[in-house]
């Protein structure tokens, strides 16, 4: 069975008559206006603007000659109201028997039944009053108009908050630009985006969107990749660099080379992740849907046995007997239990993606937040990934500058990662670094090099195999390894000068995220190649609970199931590549992107920016949705636990008897409360508030953020600072200040 991504009903695949695919995922509905709805929401919402109009019309007469206007006798009345009740219960009520004619060819029955069956009673009924001189008793066309017109308002707040609901994807859509300038036979040329080939050299001019993704070939700028990666502040681009299509060039003008366009694009694939998440079911919503599924034949089954029971158990008669009828009818529709989840499920993985996550599916997104141990790889994840000088200690009679401008003269030639970090901190600290006369590698050992006298820079046994003592620097030494550093001795005409300490460094924020992963209860543990002291020394720099050292690639996914069979749910943290049998062991992958290739990401969870704070937010951001979730499930049943029996006429003996049009208005309420319920949670911002940049304003324009410290486009009115992105918005701005400052 499939769900309605409209109204939440059941749908058999097999005997689907109404269904269409969107790339490769095929949608199944319950009804032709659930098909029209999907595919063309802002109609559907035309549509519905018109017939709340004419119902809201039409039902304001039919109330006025009902209880007020009395010009008429009662028959020629009661014809009156058949005139006007006609033209709101077929014209404007036609998708209820339309969606119920739909469902009933499927043998099934949805919420269309249930408005069908109860306002064509409560019209039937009246109809035949009307009519039949022989009858006598009230007429109920106002019921029926005002329930329908409810119904039908109720629906087109539905559609404009869920149209809300998806906005931030919506928006993403919007970013995509129309044309793009590419560089073909020596000439610019502007082309539709979609005409843009692998290969092509493409220019972009400040205040311009990056037309698809790519790599910087020439030229310098600073681009805003807020919208699509959640970073607040704009980044850098040099050459080569990547850049992602639809983000926004702020500064300089810079050509790049275009490697992914169509729907490989980096902003295709969240769409389409995004998109298939809002419609997948988490497991919670099994228990809505199997109710979901009995509960329309149940509603219809107590409406009938209560007209039954009143009118000839208790001899109320048919005319209050059919209020009963149609008020249980009205009341118990459950808009609102097919609303629960999918709405919650639509706001919060519509927030994921503003911050740059991207949870696949409704099983990642209930799981994540019952993760007791979050597993981190170490390197390329809370580490760079690539060595780093940390420390320069100058020996007895020796400079630091001496120490690192030797070893780097050395090891200018040498293509190891090591080398080339002791040659990177030279021209950072803007040491000239000469050529030496000659070198000469031995592997596994180091380096050696002729420059104003021998240069020697390696391990102990290259040193001592060389006649040098090491016993000055050894205290230091074995601090620096303690420390899980590498230490490179340093020595120039027979004599040690110094060491110089490399290691793979924390990444930034990862000690942030592994603190705020405590506070929340989080058992952390850091799985690794390296050996236990290294390992143990990085762990210390975090305060990490447990380490697992000298784990082999092959071997991370049996530490996972270990792990699991202690009890633990687990999260692993990897790059979504060489950690691939360990994300998909884990009970949630949670891969580190780099803001291309998303789609092919092994993770449940994938975050485009490598900062390790948004495993945080994913975890709080799943539970906050579940939350959600919850209260919209806990309300829809309560809601209609509570009504269907008031409904039926339980509390008849105290006086109280449910009118049919109040039952239609609750209704509509409970629907409109749970859409609401869950637009609340677009309030959410991130746990770790340092998240947040204080100084970030908002582009009135196009509403992208901008960093109030960096804008280069700003302007003052009414005695306020605007910001924006780009030169572009600014003198969209100026042109109509009014409009914009609202």
């Amino acid at each position: 069975m499939a769900k309605d991504p409209v109204c939440g009903m059941y749908v058999d695949e097999g005997k689907a008559a109404y269904k269409t695919s969107v790339g490769d995922v095929t949608y199944f509905f319950c009804s032709e206006t659930c098909l029209r709805t999907f595919e063309r929401p802002e109609i559907e919402i035309r549509n519905l603007k018109y017939l709340v109009t004419f119902g809201a019309a039409i039902s304001a007469l039919v109330l006025a000659f009902s209880f007020w206007i009395k010009v008429l006798s009662p028959s020629q009345n009661n014809v009156l109201l058949f005139a006007l009740a006609t033209p709101v219960q077929f014209i404007a009520g036609w998708r209820f028997y339309r969606g119920t004619y739909d469902s009933l060819k499927q043998r099934t029955a949805n919420m269309d039944t249930l408005i069908a069956i109860g306002t064509s009673a409560a019209w039937g009924y009246s109809t035949l009053v009307t009519f039949l001189p022989q009858l006598t008793g009230e007429v109920y066309f106002d019921t029926s108009v005002v329930i329908i017109t409810f119904i039908l308002a109720g629906k087109l707040l539905e559609e404009v908050a869920k149209g809300k609901a998806s906005e931030s994807i919506r928006r993403m859509m919007d970013l995509q630009p129309r044309m793009a300038r590419v560089i073909r036979d020596g000439e610019e040329r502007e082309i539709p985006v979609e005409q843009v080939q692998v290969g092509d050299v493409v220019v972009v001019r400040p205040g311009e969107r990056v037309p698809v993704d790519g790599e910087v070939v020439e030229g310098y700028s600073t681009v805003d990749e807020s919208m699509v990666t959640g970073e607040s502040i704009p980044v850098d681009k040099k050459v080569g660099d990547e850049v992602i299509g639809a983000t926004m060039n702020v500064s300089g003008m810079f050509k790049f080379k275009a490697t992914k366009v169509g729907q490989d694009t980096t902003l295709a694939q969240i769409i389409k992740l995004v998109g298939d998440a809002q419609l997948h079911k988490v497991p919670i919503q099994r228990l809505a849907d199997k109710i979901s599924a009995h509960f329309v034949p149940a509603v219809i089954a107590v409406a009938v046995i209560s007209f039954l029971a009143w009118n000839f158990l208790f001899g109320k008669g048919p005319v209050f007997s059919l209020t009963i009828f149609v008020s249980v009818l009205i009341i118990a529709c459950p808009c609102a239990l097919g609303l629960a989840t999918p709405t919650a499920i639509l706001v919060g993985t519509g927030k994921s993606a503003e911050n740059g996550i991207l949870i696949r599916g409704g099983e990642a997104l209930e799981t994540a937040h019952k993760i007791t141990t979050v597993v981190f790889d170490k390197t390329g994840t809370l580490t760079k990934g690539k060595p780093s000088v940390t420390d320069v200690i100058a020996a007895s009679g020796a400079k630091e500058e001496d120490v690192l401008r030797l070893a780097a003269i050395a090891e200018k030639g040498s293509e190891h990662p090591i080398g080339n970090a002791i040659v990177q901190k030279a021209i950072k600290r803007k040491l000239e670094i000469p050529g030496a006369s000659s070198y000469e590698t031995v592997p596994g050992k180091g380096i050696r090099a002729e420059f104003l006298g021998k240069i020697l820079v390696g391990n102990r046994v290259f040193l001592t195999e060389n006649r040098i003592s090491t016993v000055e620097v050894e205290p230091e030494l074995q601090r620096l390894e303690g420390e899980g550093k590498t230490a490179i001795i340093v020595a120039h005409k027979g004599k040690v000068i110094g060491i110089i300490a490399v290691a793979d460094t924390l990444k930034d924020y990862s000690r942030e995220a592994v603190e705020e992963l405590h506070k929340m209860g989080k058992e952390v543990v850091m799985i690794t190649g390296d050996n236990e002291r290294t390992a143990r020394a990085i762990a210390g720099q975090l305060g990490i609970d447990r380490v697992l050292a000298q784990v082999l690639p092959q071997d991370k996914a049996n530490e996972i199931r270990k792990l699991q069979g202690e009890g633990r749910v687990v999260a692993m943290v990897g790059d979504g590549i060489n950690d691939a049998p360990a994300l998909a062991q884990a009970d949630v992958g949670i891969a580190i992107g780099s803001g291309t290739d998303v789609a092919k990401e092994t993770g449940n969870i994938v975050l485009i920016k490598e900062d390790l704070r948004d495993v945080v937010t994913a975890i709080d951001l799943s539970g906050y949705t579940i939350r959600k979730i919850k209260q919209n499930l806990f309300w829809a049943f309560f809601y209609n636990s509570a009504s269907i029996p008031i409904a039926a006429g339980v509390l008849y003996p105290f006086g109280f008897l449910l009118n049919p049009i109040i039952a239609g208005v609750a209704m509509a309420f409970s629907s409109v409360s749970v859409v609401t319920n869950s637009l609340l949670m677009k309030r959410y911002r991130p746990r770790i508030k340092g998240k947040e940049v204080e100084m970030l304003a908002k582009d009135p324009v196009c509403g992208m953020s901008v960093d109030e410290r960096r804008a280069a486009y700003k302007t003052e009115y009414k005695g306020r600072t605007y910001f924006f992105c780009s030169p572009g918005c600014k003198e969209t701005f100026e042109k109509n200040p009014e409009k914009y400052s609202k």
